[in-house]
């Protein structure tokens, strides 16, 4: 029988699922392939007991390590908290025994610093001036703890250290001012709770960036829970911005710095032979009177500054920084941290260091205003520190992790400074207002004189432009160091430090802390 042609349509309606059917097909999952999902945040605690001999007295305490998930309160995990805390074995009533909720700054940094440089029960080990360290880093008990007068906690703020926000939680979301205050802040409500220590005197202490997270954190923490503090201690304190902006349009900072210039040249031996031979107060105090007086007047007057005004200027400047008066003049009498730690060894090929000017190394390979690159100061202790706190944690506190233990990340970057995006951070305001609501509350500020990234004048004036207000001068406790930033990697101010913060600590708690 002949085949007749099909017609068009009919052939398109045959193609088509034929054509359907060709096409291959996504084959179908395994049943028993699983699925891969972020693991459960969990808590993980290790408790360890030590014993360790401060002021000659043999102190037996618990390290309690881990880490405490923050949660939104229908319980869903926001953050990752780590935490070291150290508390003190036989206490019969931890109502009189201060609490000290210690972190320090960066934006960045873990706790490491003070808890294995001053204030925990180990240390690391450098020579008595604080200059060299031995790689990979090695601990010793630390006769000048604070663990005699207080119970200490570590926190690593969220990407920092061990801490770190939940699988599936933008860690964008606690890297900003606010943010950071409102986290390590219910840290601490939620530690307080779980350890039973409400009726505990407590603390706060902060270095560098700490300092401003203390100060902020303090009024919030007394007006969003009603936790009142008995003090805060301030360890190289910085908390108006304005003072280390080395902004076109801003001055201020030039004289607050000058100072610290001082006490640099003084410790490297290039100033004039007379403030050389008068000691380092000595030289300090002169450069304090010319920096709030002919060296600000000065600035104030910009372009209608005199020929003869900016030589004489640039004069007696050279003799405060031993920088040459031409380089001096070249810049416009406005010297920053980068030129300085440059040109003040510049004939010796090397730079000093901007964390503790009492160090020099090689210069790096960084631009001219990176003051970072490089710095003598950090390359000193950088590796000394990580090494023993990697090792401390996992074989002496017994924490197992294989995350990195973020020492000072990038991680946090950009930092959020909202709502003081369009202005300078000033965390000042929220200290008096805490200050104000409780008049209970004491503060204490140590400062290095070799310290360039927070500088002890710029200190000074913050506190002295606190509110203009009468009497807050006798509730603040001033203590100076021969160092730097970190001014208890030497042995005598770390000393020093130890027996001023405990003596701060008695006299805030106003009890016994045994």
């Amino acid at each position: 029988m002949a085949l007749r042609p099909l017609s068009t349509a009919l052939l398109l309606s045959l193609l088509i699922p034929l054509a359907a059917v060709a096409q291959p097909q996504p084959a179908e999952p395994k049943k028993d392939a699983p699925r891969w999902e972020p693991p459960k945040p969990e808590e993980k605690i290790v408790s360890t007991r030590h014993r360790v001999t401060v002021g000659g007295t043999e102190i037996a305490y618990t390290a309690t390590t881990g880490t405490l998930l923050l949660k939104e309160e229908d319980g869903r995990p926001r953050a990752s908290i780590f935490f070291v805390a150290y508390t003190r074995d036989g206490v019969k009533d931890v109502a009189r025994r201060p609490v000290t909720f210690t972190f320090n700054g960066g934006p960045g940094s873990s706790s490491v610093w003070l808890h294995l440089g001053t204030f925990g029960p180990r240390r690391v080990v450098m020579d008595d001036e604080g200059l060299s360290a031995v790689p990979p880093g090695r601990l010793v008990d630390n006769a000048d703890s604070l663990l005699d007068v207080s119970d200490l906690v570590f926190i690593d703020p969220v990407s920092t250290g061990f801490s770190r926000a939940v699988p599936g939680e933008d860690p964008g979301k606690f890297h900003g001012v606010q943010a950071d205050i409102e986290s390590v802040g219910e840290f601490i409500r939620l530690w307080t709770a779980r350890y039973g220590r409400w009726a505990s005197p407590k603390f706060l202490a902060g270095e560098s960036y700490g300092t401003t997270r203390a100060a902020g954190l303090v009024n919030y923490l007394q007006e969003r829970h009603g936790m009142y503090f008995n003090g805060v201690v301030l360890i190289s304190t910085i908390l108006t911005f304005q003072t280390a902006r080395f902004d076109v349009g801003n001055d201020l900072p030039y004289p607050l710095f000058l100072p610290t210039y001082t006490a640099a040249a003084w410790y490297h031996k290039k100033l004039p032979a007379d403030l050389q031979q008068g000691g380092l107060k000595n030289a300090l105090a002169e450069a304090e009177r010319f920096a709030m007086g002919e060296y600000t007047l000065a600035l104030m007057k910009g372009n209608d500054l005199s020929e003869a005004e900016r030589r004489d200027v640039a004069a007696k400047l050279s003799r405060l920084t031993g920088l040459s008066p031409e380089y001096l003049q070249q810049v416009y009498l406005r010297p920053v941290i980068s030129s300085v730690v440059r040109e003040l060894l510049r004939s010796e090929g090397q730079r000093a260091g901007r964390l503790d000017s009492r160090f020099r190394g090689p210069v790096g390979g960084g631009g001219e205003d990176d003051d970072f690159d490089l710095d003598p100061s950090y390359a000193a202790i950088q590796g000394a520190y990580t090494g023993a706190l990697n090792h401390y944690v996992r074989q002496d506190l017994e924490f197992q992790s294989d995350l990195p233990y973020e020492i000072l990340t990038d991680r946090v970057r950009p930092w959020s400074f909202a709502p003081d995006s369009n202005r300078y951070l000033n965390v000042a305001e929220d200290l008096r207002e805490a200050m104000d609501r409780n008049p209970a509350l004491q503060v204490f500020l140590g400062s290095g004189y070799y310290d360039l990234a927070t500088p002890y004048f710029a200190a000074e004036y913050t506190f002295d432009h606190l509110g203009f207000r009468p009497g807050y001068a006798e509730r603040v406790t001033k203590a100076y160091y021969e160092a730097g930033h970190m001014m208890y990697i030497r042995r005598v101010d770390r000393e020093k430090l130890k027996a001023d913060v405990a003596g701060f600590i008695g006299k805030a708690s106003g009890g016994s802390s045994r």
